[in-house]
């Protein structure tokens, strides 16, 4: 079936790439033309689609890798009227399982399929096509676009009815905040105890502390290097996401704690000018509780 890839940001150029080095991808199109133009110079049998309405008319799976809720919102509308009967629309964002839920249904009452397919695995992840993908929405529909999801996806686990996958990456993201307050915290302290950054680093990550965010970011965050990787703006994003989710899953005034304090962390990052940086520059916060710089 035809395929096309909306959105080649830092996670959906990868994924885009590995599509089209497969020859799975006929077209993309990108917001800002300048990265569809340079992704099709790079790519000469990948096209660009002159505009959303004429690639949902001409192809019958479409992946999509958007930033935020509005702007997948957005996406569909425009493409709804030309989309055809029996197009799959694979979402690879992250966004509200209320609003994957609503346009399932919405996509569903014109027999279009919609599954919501978050990923996990960064920037690294999807460049080596490694990428753990969590899918929600019709089993049936996803078993038929597998072959065509293991060049970008090591994994790719069906977790249920439409919304299923982006409950499940609240979970990852909501996990992902802890390690990263634990990580970058804890590595504040070997500094401040003076002691020697690449052997803490090597010895627990050989023990039961050991995890993908010390093994892959751990050299670089002592070393001042922030290169995304996971922007802090758009884990920002994602815990309010969660936030969200919990209120509206419990009754009363509750919250995640883990949440709720990497969500001041974060907007303390971004009101400092660090929003762009890897989310491993947490331990720029860190490293202020044993000094005063």
């Amino acid at each position: 079936m035809n395929t096309a890839f909306i959105g080649l940001g830092a996670m959906g150029q990868p994924m885009a790439a590995k599509l089209a080095g497969a020859g799975c991808l006929q077209q993309v199109w990108n917001r800002s033309s300048e990265k569809a133009a340079a992704f099709v110079a790079a790519n000469p049998t990948v096209a660009m689609a002159p505009s959303l309405a004429e690639l949902a008319q001409h192809n019958q799976l479409i992946f999509t890798c958007v930033s935020a809720d509005d702007d997948l919102c957005e996406v569909i509308e425009v493409m709804l009227p030309t989309l055809q009967k029996g197009t799959i629309i694979i979402d690879t964002s992250t966004v509200s399982a209320t609003t994957s839920r609503d346009l399932a249904a919405t996509l569903s009452d014109i027999g279009v399929h919609f599954l919501d397919a978050p990923v996990s695995g960064g920037v690294e992840g999807a460049i080596n096509g490694s990428l753990s993908m969590m899918v929600g929405g019709s089993e049936d529909v996803l078993d038929k676009i597998r072959p065509t999801l293991q060049h970008i996806s090591a994994r790719v686990v069906y977790m249920g009815p439409s919304g299923s996958g982006q409950s499940t990456k609240a979970v990852n993201q909501i996990m992902a905040a802890g390690i990263n307050q634990a990580v970058s915290e804890a590595l504040a302290f070997a500094e401040a105890a003076d002691l020697d950054m690449e052997k803490v680093i090597e010895v627990v990550g050989g023990g039961a502390a050991a995890n993908w965010f010390l093994q892959h970011r751990g050299a670089t965050m002592t070393q001042q290097q922030f290169d995304p990787g996971f922007k802090v703006a758009l884990h920002h994003k994602d815990l309010g996401l969660c936030k969200a989710m919990m209120e509206s899953l419990a009754d009363g005034d509750k919250a995640l704690p883990i949440v709720e304090m990497t969500l001041l962390h974060y907007q303390r990052l971004m009101d400092e000018g660090y929003a762009e940086e890897d989310i491993s520059s947490l331990f720029r916060l860190k490293r202020r509780l044993f000094s005063d710089d």
